[in-house]
């Protein structure tokens, strides 16, 4: 066989296009597969890995910490199960697995189904949306602990919080936390707390247990008197892979009833620090202002103005008496020029004036107070003035002549 004309690749290579073909495919990206769990494995980092086997065959699993904090029951070696997820190969080993979304227990119960129900018909209706969720205080003043009052939670919780921040008063409301009447005790819990006006923060929650006894935290109740809430609620309840409503509908949610108390709490210590630190920065602060202050005040202190306090006003005073010279010149010049325009301006006038005319031999008659232009304006017999230049002629006119001087 000749092998010459055929092109090499790396394995890296051969991997990758082997992934690519997987994640095209359509049926492998989006599939359920049911199957026993073997080798079931949870690492620090909150993956899990197993493997599904049956009869004949076995595939690879891995469920990252993302959708296993969703999980609603805790996996374990021998369960059956069906896991809904996409196949897709690890380039690095070269070797196919499935990557789990989901995984629920084989044949589901009457709880998990009645679960199912009404988290679709709360999620419809906006009770888990991001949007509706409160912001923890910082530093709260007083927390609320919606627990049994006997039982290893209760007793977490405050050991955690008297640790981390034992300013805090804590009040803890006594409820039952499993059977019948369980679910109306915590909603009326929280209800009464919402009416008090001196509670920052509610944690709702309890130890572990099966679906059973955690099912008071699945009720439609205490979901919706959760959501009513105008006091941020933390939802602890049972161990990190159990999941309620409550959890979805709460402002946060915590893994167990002491991680709600971690989340609920600052820690003294960090604060403390933080305090210290602020501390430090305040006093270098003030410490430079003074030292700038100082060195801006024997700046000043050894400045020409403080050397010579009258120094400036009589630079001011030289520049007071510079511009004013200057306006004077100024305005000299100005008064020149317009004494010359009006001189100009009289001596066109006083060679236009009418006395100029009649000093050399002209007369001007009138009419009255009017000036006679034109013989058509005067009739015979009619009394004229004349003007001259050294007086006046009163005259009575007995003939008209008509000419043409122009």
């Amino acid at each position: 066989m000749n092998l010459s004309g055929l092109p090499v690749y790396t394995v890296s290579q051969v991997n990758g296009y082997v992934k690519g073909l997987m994640d095209d495919d359509a049926l492998l990206q989006s599939l359920l597969v049911r199957g026993e769990i073997s080798n079931y494995k949870c690492y620090p980092s909150g993956h899990h890995y197993f493997s599904l086997k049956d009869e004949t065959g076995s595939l690879r699993c891995v469920m990252f910490r993302g959708e296993a904090v969703r999980l609603r029951f805790r996996p374990a070696s021998g369960m059956r199960v069906v896991a809904f997820g996409r196949v897709s190969v690890f380039p690095r080993d070269g070797q196919y697995q499935l990557y789990c979304a989901q995984l629920l227990e084989d044949g589901r119960g009457a709880l998990d189904e009645a679960f199912e129900r009404l988290r679709r018909k709360l999620e419809q209706e906006g009770l888990f949306d991001l949007r509706h969720k409160l912001s923890l205080p910082p530093y709260p003043k007083r927390i609320a602990l919606v627990t049994s009052p006997v039982g290893a939670a209760v007793r977490d919780m405050l050991r955690v919080l008297g640790a981390r921040w034992p300013i805090a008063e804590v009040l803890v409301v006594p409820v039952r936390v499993q059977g019948q009447e369980a679910a109306g005790e915590i909603a009326a819990a929280i209800d009464g707390i919402n009416c008090r006006k001196d509670v920052d923060l509610i944690i709702a929650g309890r130890g572990g247990g099966s679906k059973e006894d955690l099912w008071a935290f699945n009720e439609e109740i205490v979901a919706r008197a959760i959501y009513r809430s105008r006091i941020p609620i933390i939802s602890a309840v049972g161990h990190e892979p159990d999941v309620t409503i409550s959890d979805y509908v709460a402002d946060l949610r915590a893994a167990t009833p002491s991680n709600g108390a971690e989340l609920a709490s600052p820690d003294q210590d960090e604060v403390r620090l933080r305090l210290e630190q602020f501390t430090s920065r305040l006093a270098r602060a003030v410490q430079g202002r003074l030292t700038a202050g100082r060195k801006d005040l024997e700046r000043l202190k050894n400045s020409r103005a403080m050397r010579n306090i009258k120094a400036p006003i009589e630079e001011r005073s030289l520049l007071l008496d510079s511009q004013r010279r200057r306006m004077e010149g100024a305005l000299s010049v100005q008064m020149k020029d317009r004494r010359a325009g009006l001189e100009k301006l009289a001596a066109g006038l006083d060679a236009m004036s009418p006395l100029k005319v009649l000093g050399r031999g002209y007369a001007i008659a009138q009419k009255g107070e009017e000036a006679v232009s034109s013989i058509a304006q005067i009739e015979l017999k009619e009394r004229l003035n004349v003007l001259l230049s050294d007086g006046v002629i009163h005259c009575e006119v007995i003939e008209k002549e008509e000419r043409s001087w122009l």
